[in-house]
């Protein structure tokens, strides 16, 4: 049996150098086709097939449900080449995005089968996305600096960004000009996946392949550090109370208040709008005071910012209201992000980072996975006797999940 290989040393400068410009490149092509494929479009498609509630909350649980599988990716990691599992988890996903771009063709299938169809689609989609993840940060890890962690997410954030409001400014046009021609949208977003391909095949890496094997319980024991365990619990929950909300806010207007599909696009706009005016500025922010501070500011004006929702009302002006919302809330997610992720950099050791970057998504990713689909249930439970009391469920259903967001302040407040 072959010893095993030493552990690798740093990148040097220059190769560090270019795997910022690559990954800040790639990533506005990788994350534009994984939210098109994940967040927000198939939530106006599904809705736009009669999918219920409780379906529009399991594909919105997708890509995070399934980070579980990075579990079991994690054992490559020690044998395989990080950059080899990005690239080939990646071309999966594009793959499984295929029949989404012939979306017109699924509308005309017979009885319910398209439904069922996206849905297998959308799945595989965010399995393969998932999967990538288990190694794009442990990638990224080898290329920033400690006292910069803030500014570069900050930057790489604020990119893809910029690349989905080009996109959905894109889709609000097509689809007032094309009502309910969701295919072209899909087939961007898949020529763009497509794209990242070429990107992420030249990322440098420094290799974990150390021939030890990597098992998930090694992952599951750094559970012993108090830090890392408070973490996880700050952050999953008050990610999850959030995903829980927004996909429902979109499906309340849409089929409550009667948005249409340009409409909800707008407020979409105005989602990526606040990452954008935020990122860096909040990138800055936790260099210079801490992720603790900013994860609590954020957390509360979440959780005050979903249930304000109880008082929603479809006045005259709903539309820039909503679009307002939809900013500021965009705003306190992105600052929560960039600390999140700060947080769980400054908890990680630089030259094996996989084990605990995979606990963190794992065990955020579980938790986010799991919260859509209850909230949709819940709502399927709620909905069917309530008639033109419709409104008043969803405006008690956010009034409950911002509560709930505030809870996370509880295992905050010993992290610090």
């Amino acid at each position: 049996m072959s010893a095993p290989e030493p552990i690798a040393p740093p990148l040097p400068d220059p190769e560090r150098a270019r795997g910022r410009r690559l990954a800040i490149a790639s990533h506005l092509l990788g994350n534009t086709f994984r939210l098109v494929f994940t967040q927000h479009l198939p939530t106006l498609a599904l809705v736009s097939l009669g999918a219920s509630e409780l379906l529009v909350g399991l594909q919105s649980a997708f890509v995070y449900a399934f980070i579980a599988l990075q579990l079991p990716t994690l054992r490559a990691v020690a044998h395989v080449s990080k950059r080899s599992i990005l690239v080939s988890s990646h071309v999966l996903a594009v793959l499984a995005a295929l029949p989404l771009v012939f979306f017109s063709a699924l509308e005309s299938l017979p009885g319910e089968a398209a439904v069922p169809v996206a849905l297998a689609s959308f799945a595989l989609v965010a399995a393969g996305v998932c999967v990538g993840e288990t190694v794009w940060f442990p990638l990224l890890r080898a290329y920033v600096e400690p006292e910069a962690i803030g500014r570069f997410f900050g930057v790489l954030r604020t990119g893809w960004h910029l690349g989905l409001i080009a996109f959905y400014l894109f889709s609000q046009g097509w689809l007032a000009a094309h009502p309910g021609d969701f295919a072209t949208l899909f087939g961007v977003g898949f020529a763009l996946g497509a794209a990242r391909t070429f990107l992420i095949a030249r990322l440098p890496e420094r290799s974990e392949r150390t021939g030890a094997r990597i098992r998930a319980r090694e992952a599951l024991a750094l559970l012993r550090d108090a830090r890392l365990r408070r973490y996880l619990a700050t952050v999953a929950w008050s990610h999850s109370m959030r995903l829980a909300a927004v996909p429902f806010v979109i499906v309340m207007l849409r089929r409550v208040v009667g948005f249409t599909d340009t409409e909800v696009i707008y407020t979409t706009i105005a989602y990526y709008a606040g990452g954008v005016a935020s990122l860096y500025p909040w990138g800055r922010v936790v260099d210079r005071v801490g992720a603790v501070a900013v994860l609590r500011v954020t957390t509360i004006g979440q959780g005050l910012l979903v249930a304000l929702l109880c008082m929603f009302a479809p006045v005259a002006a709903v539309v820039p209201l909503m679009a307002a919302w939809f900013f500021a809330i965009s705003v306190l997610a992105s600052g929560h992000g960039v600390a999140d992720t700060h947080l769980l950099f400054s908890l990680t050791p630089p030259e094996a980072p996989a084990r605990t970057l995979v606990l963190g998504a794992v065990g955020v990713g579980v938790a986010a996975g799991i919260a859509p689909v209850v909230a949709g249930a819940l709502l399927d439970a709620w909905l069917p006797d309530a008639g033109a009391g419709a409104l008043d469920i969803y405006r008690a259903f956010f009034a409950l999940l911002g509560g709930l967001l505030l809870l996370a302040l509880v295992p905050l407040r010993r992290l610090g």
